[in-house]
């Protein structure tokens, strides 16, 4: 058994400190990660707006180094992108971008929605559908909230097809598409976000009606950014 102090005992607790202060870093980054996230995603910060190391690193209390990390992953989300110099701003995107946007997930959600239908498991997929909805028709107050309600619909919509690349490939574009929501007007996007707007995907699915469920959820996306953008 080694002596108290001995060589072993100074590794082991060498270790352990190492351990922790590992953790402090990781802590302080993620939560300068969802502090800054939120900033953007509820217009604390409009699209184009300069993201300074030095004053958000003020503002939460935290190194620059750790601001540095927590904005290189949410470059990585699509949320901010460098511009002239290297300066990281939040990330804008033009008209003909947010167009393509949602034709990409209108093209994977309406392959997740046929998926869903050729799995062939579909009354616990309604079910569970019908409870997001439930939940989005309750979210009535902040609407941040409304769209997280929002987001977990479509996402547990990938999540059922069953395929993993399609579900990856989608959660790629979910940074971009909360710029372009929270960017719109406030009543543009409750009707965007509205139950009433997704419950034709979940009656399509329910009927098994695979090309149904396509084109609804093409029209869906259609509508969502005729809405969220002004386009007719």
């Amino acid at each position: 058994m080694p002596k108290v102090g001995s060589r072993q005992s100074i590794r082991i607790t060498g270790v352990t400190e190492e351990a922790l202060r590992s953790l402090d870093r990781t802590t302080l980054r993620e939560r300068a990660l969802v502090a800054i996230r939120s900033a953007i995603v509820s217009g604390g910060y409009a699209p184009g707006d300069h993201l300074g190391e030095v004053e958000i690193a003020s503002r939460l209390h935290i190194s620059r180094g750790t601001v540095r990390e927590a904005l290189r992953h949410l470059q990585q989300e699509g949320l901010v992108t460098a511009g002239v110099r290297g300066m990281l701003r939040v990330r804008t995107l033009s008209q003909d971008e947010v167009y393509e946007l949602f034709r990409v997930r209108g093209a994977l959600e309406g392959l997740a929605a046929a998926e869903l239908i050729q799995r062939g498991d579909i009354s616990s997929a309604v079910s569970e559908l019908n409870g997001l909805l439930d939940a989005l028709a309750a979210e009535q107050g902040e609407l941040a909230d409304q769209f997280e309600a929002d987001l977990a619909f479509h996402e547990r919509l990938c999540e059922l097809s069953g395929n993993s690349i399609l579900l990856s490939t989608w959660r790629q574009l979910e940074g971009p598409m909360r710029i372009v929501v929270m960017s719109a007007g406030r009543e543009q996007r409750r009707v965007s976000m509205s139950a009433t707007q997704h419950r034709p995907i979940v009656e399509a699915v329910e009927k098994a009606d695979v090309d149904a469920a396509v084109k609804i959820v093409q029209e869906h996306m259609e509508a969502a950014f005729a809405l969220l953008t002004g386009e007719n």
